[in-house]
């Protein structure tokens, strides 16, 4: 980077007729100092070295970004809005600054000037939107989706952005009054759910998806909480001004109107968005999840926790796929749960009392005219009551081979020859003593949450989790081994009478009995 050494920039435009002025792609957004004076006093020379060295033309590259202000949606904004008042991203403030430069810079000593707006830029060679979003899936963080979900964005790929400035540079060559001074929009103008975009995105490159909806605000609570162990503790490294603006774009509405680019400057796609993402997911294989160009059929491999529960609808409902219906049955439980404990009231009553609810709610569902204020009322039919015959088949085969499993288990526990049936069924005994004793009413309390929230942080950290356990266990393992080596040695004798314990080569075990 020496844009701000002006005889190096004069020696390197020296003879040109237009210069194509991009900014750094490696500014350090923490460092105030380097990023003015790459982007506003880089601006400023190559201004300067433009006009000494008689260059004809000039075309920055500039971004949407400085007609935002971090809090406001734009809803297929033109090249009317002005500048904010105040920029929550320092980058886009001195972005708009520089802009401001070119475009002033006009017509001043022979030189046309126009600046160009493209909007999340993406492709072969970005060094911001794709890597960014492939770190946040690596460190866990790309699976939830900031704000609603539902604001849509305008995405740019990389070659639409140069096919852009060779549609400035030639608009200019024909000395366009209309296009010189001015700043253009630069988008694929097919705007898109940005939540769908970086979906798109993480499949291609095998990352999960986002999935769980977080509020903008407690994002913004969470970036904050990172800084401040950042500048007290320097315990998390974090680029904390690309991810609250991050923030900012993942959780706002930003379209913008390319009429005037398509009519001042001639500028239309040539590559589409769907083409596009395919280009940039091949072009990033090297930091997919597999780090190959093999199929990506694996990329909804289910997780451990939704094979335990089954992958059918008690695993959707309690990892929260759906969350309306995740918390209607929550919800519904809870109710049970006050109604048949809370209450004060015994087990046969309350269910006389809900049979009794119900009842009257189906009675008076079936007396309801079949139209209430315009609105269709349905009629439930017999076959909403009726158990299917497979469904009653398969209850009555459960049932049937639970009972005969426990009847073996008694078969093999009379025989008194297998100790770990013995000890599994005295650990169960004693286990439903334990909750007997207890209130009965908090154990199932504590259950029904822990259902609706441990298997979701699970699947959630699942790594993170199974590697705590794992050093949790090696160490455990460690602590054994050391209490075995130092058995006294009365003990020792004692074992080895018992044929429990044996000397192997150079250390002990214990040999388990059955």
């Amino acid at each position: 980077m020496w844009t701000w050494k002006e005889d190096k920039l004069r020696i390197a435009i020296e003879g040109s007729s237009v210069v194509f002025y991009f900014d750094g792609a490696d500014l350090r957004t923490d460092d105030f100092y380097h990023c003015y004076m790459i982007v506003v006093q880089g601006a400023k020379n190559v201004i300067s070295a433009c006009r000494e060295c008689k260059v004809r033309r000039l075309i920055y590259n500039s971004s949407a970004d400085v007609v935002f202000d971090g809090s406001h949606d734009i809803n297929n904004g033109d090249e009317s809005l002005p500048y904010p008042w105040k920029f929550d991203d320092m980058l886009s403030d001195f972005k708009a600054q520089a802009e401001a430069l070119v475009l002033r810079s006009n017509d001043i000593d022979g030189l046309l000037t126009c600046a160009l707006r493209p909007s999340n830029v993406f492709g072969h060679g970005d060094s911001h939107l794709v890597p960014f979003l492939v770190n946040l899936a690596k460190s866990g963080w790309g699976k939830f989706i900031i704000g609603s979900g539902e604001n849509r964005s305008d995405f740019t790929y990389a070659e639409n952005v140069t096919h852009a400035h060779i549609c400035a540079e030639e608009a200019l060559d024909n000395r366009m009054v209309s296009a010189a001074g001015k700043a253009f929009f630069i988008t694929n103008l097919e705007p898109a759910n940005f939540w769908e975009f970086v979906t798109l995105i993480l499949d291609g490159l095998g990352y999960q998806r986002p999935l769980v909806k977080v509020p903008a605000k407690m994002a913004r609570y969470i970036l904050l909480f990172f800084k401040l162990m950042t500048e007290k503790y320097g315990l998390i490294k974090h680029n904390h001004s690309m991810s609250a603006h991050y923030i900012q774009l993942a959780s706002h509405t930003r379209t913008f109107d390319c009429t005037a680019a398509r009519n001042q400057i001639g500028y239309s796609p040539v590559v589409s968005l769907e083409e596009g993402v395919t280009l940039t997911i091949g072009s990033f294989s090297h930091l997919a999840k597999y780090s190959s160009f093999t199929s990506y059929s694996d990329f909804n491999e289910q997780s451990k926790v939704e094979k335990l529960l089954g992958s059918g609808e008690v695993a959707d409902i309690l990892l929260w796929r759906d969350e309306k219906k995740s918390f209607t049955y929550f919800l519904a439980l809870s109710l049970l749960f006050y109604w048949f404990f809370l209450c004060g009231r015994t087990f046969a009553s309350s269910v006389s009392k809900l049979l009794l609810l119900v009842s009257f709610g189906l009675y008076g569902y079936g007396i309801l005219p079949p139209k209430i204020l315009g609105l269709t009322v349905k009629s439930l039919s017999l076959s909403c009551f009726e158990i299917p015959k497979m469904v009653v088949k398969d209850m009555i085969a459960t049932i049937a081979y639970l009972w005969n499993r426990g009847v073996g288990y008694m078969r093999q526990l009379a025989q008194g020859d297998d100790w770990d049936i013995f000890f599994k069924f005295a650990a169960s005994l004693y286990f439903l003593k334990l909750i007997s004793s207890q209130a009965l009413t908090v154990v199932i309390g504590v259950a029904l949450v822990f259902a609706f929230t441990l298997f979701f942080i699970y699947e959630q950290y699942e790594s993170e989790i199974d590697g705590f356990v794992k050093l949790l266990f090696n160490s455990t393992m460690l602590v054994f081994g050391s209490l075995r080596t130092n058995v006294p040695a009365s003990v020792q004798l004692f074992l080895e009478n018992h044929g429990i314990w044996r000397h192997g080569k150079g250390h002990a075990t214990i040999k388990h009995q059955k």
